[in-house]
């Protein structure tokens, strides 16, 4: 498939992936009023749906990116932009963030697709949706791509996804994400995480958390050390990244899938842009704008007109995979 880019050109300010990776949180505020619905998982948890209806035989499924849940930015107005273009949205919070602590230990990880999976087939068999799309961002786009090359026995309802900024191949992109231009992003990723991990240790008293070690720790395999890699049952922080990494699993495929990852995203390393995989399969799409930053993709200070992002994965829902309203 074509490899696109040089298609986004935003103002001069927003030409900075530091500058527009930052504005979309800070700066852009949007609402939207979501029909919350609880889920029991198989293993006695749950996982909190919200959906945005407007009367389609269309679902998007949205899952937010780490530490992200259904109020970030990117996830609203992705949900307001398809629900003008008529489909049904329903945000994923993954486990632990929906505003309420899970029930267990565990919460989410990059590979964590059995919860993906869980959550499909709950929507393919409790509601009447004639399509199922997926759009992922950033560590829910690595769960999109993972999810969609992974398992065999995907809804026949399932006929695409979009992934957006993505860390594909998570052992470079955590190496680069150490590096110094990454700072101010890498402390308040572990700020919020430490703050749920004393949380738990207080739950889980046979939880051996050295919170002394935690607060210090000042990379995300220190905190993968103590948490994710004996909870989730991984050999080393190494076998972790190997495992959950998308890139893999990008091959394997069989919807039409999109791929939107900036060249200027200062999160991700160039392992992170598959163009063999673009150039060699018939359903893989690889969309590399020059600019955009991290799930930023903001034009200009005009709030009204930064819908770029929005209109590109519509356009690919409508377009590729056929589905128009």
């Amino acid at each position: 498939m074509p490899i696109i880019s040089n298609i986004f050109s935003p103002s001069l300010p927003f030409k900075s992936g530091h500058f527009n990776t930052i504005y979309r949180p800070l700066f852009m505020k949007n609402t939207i009023v979501y029909n919350r619905t609880r889920v029991t998982t198989w293993d006695a948890d749950f996982i909190d749906l919200d959906f945005s209806f407007v009367g389609s035989k269309s679902l998007v499924l949205l899952i937010h990116g780490l530490e992200g849940s259904s109020q970030s930015n990117y996830m609203i107005t992705t949900s307001n932009y398809l629900n003008k273009k008529g489909f049904d949205t329903v945000c994923m919070n993954l486990r632990g963030c929906s505003g309420e602590d899970n029930l267990l230990l565990g919460t989410y990880h990059s590979g964590k697709t059995d919860d993906v999976d869980f959550v499909i087939k709950y929507l393919s068999k409790n509601y009447s949706y004639d399509e199922i799309i997926i759009v992922g961002f950033s560590l829910g786009g690595n769960l999109t791509l993972k999810y969609l090359g992974e398992f065999i026995d995907i809804p026949s309802e399932v006929k695409g996804g979009v992934a957006v900024s993505v860390p594909v191949d998570l052992t470079s992109s955590q190496a680069e994400l150490n590096k110094l231009k990454n700072k101010i992003y890498l402390n308040e990723f572990l700020r919020t995480m430490k703050l749920k991990l004393l949380k738990k240790a207080e739950k889980f008293p046979d939880f051996k958390l050295n919170k002394e070690l935690l607060l210090k720790a000042s990379k995300f395999r220190h905190l993968e050390k103590q948490y994710t890699v004996p909870v989730f049952g991984f050999e080393s922080s190494e076998d972790y990244w190997q495992k959950a990494s998308s890139k893999p699993f990008i091959s394997e495929i069989k919807v039409p899938t999109l791929l939107i990852n900036a060249l200027n995203d200062s999160f991700l390393s160039k392992e992170c842009y598959p163009l063999k995989e673009a150039k060699n399969m018939n359903n893989f799409y690889l969309l590399t704008p020059n600019y955009g930053g991290h799930v930023g993709f903001i034009s200009s200070f005009t709030h009204t007109a930064n819908d770029w992002l929005e209109k590109r994965i519509a356009q690919f829902i409508e377009e590729t995979i056929g589905i128009k309203h």
